[in-house]
């Protein structure tokens, strides 16, 4: 039996061949819940679990506590360039050294879980009112290349999860 990849705990992300509108609104409805399951994980864990990397060579808890709003505000601008411009180059952004910098290292948690509550309720409130011709609008990442709307809102539906999933694990392997 292999090990399970700690780095992945839900998989890579895979995009559907085609975009239906009942896998978008389930990726819009684990968009709304990703800020109570991140504070559903997140509860009860002390300052030293919280300093503690996620995997071997991962991030701390309390830094990807931070990086997920800081991924998820980048997501909502994004959102909005390609809704609002024809296939903007978006600005890609270095997710390490944000996660290195000292707000993501000494900001307590819940200021980071309200900016995580605010911008979904944001990101939410915009893609719940999007026809099937905004989703299929467009963004250029420059390492990536192009992608839809369709696409940035399952990534980022399967980013909560990733990302909560990474918390959840540790805490059953380290009994916290």
């Amino acid at each position: 039996m292999t090990a399970p990849d700690l780095r992945y705990p839900v998989g890579l992300y895979e995009s559907p061949a085609e975009y239906a509108a009942s896998w978008r609104s389930a990726c819009i409805d684990a968009i709304a819940g990703t800020p109570a399951a991140m504070r559903a994980a997140l509860h009860g864990l002390t300052e030293a679990q919280l300093d503690t990397p996620y995997r071997p060579g991962g991030w701390t808890v309390r830094e990807l506590t931070h990086h997920v709003p800081d991924s998820h505000l980048n997501a909502y601008i994004r959102l909005k360039l390609a809704l609002t411009e024809d296939v903007p180059t978006i600005k890609a952004y270095d997710e390490a050294a944000w996660a290195r910098l000292d707000d993501s290292r000494t900001t307590p948690i819940d200021v980071s879980l309200a900016l995580l509550e605010a911008v979904h309720d944001r990101f939410v409130r915009l893609l719940r009112v999007m026809s099937d011709d905004d989703f299929a609008r467009c963004y250029r990442h420059p390492d990536t290349g192009e992608h839809s709307l369709n696409h940035l809102t399952g990534l980022y539906a399967w980013h909560g999860r990733h990302h909560v999933a990474h918390i959840t694990a540790l805490r059953a392997r380290e009994r916290f």
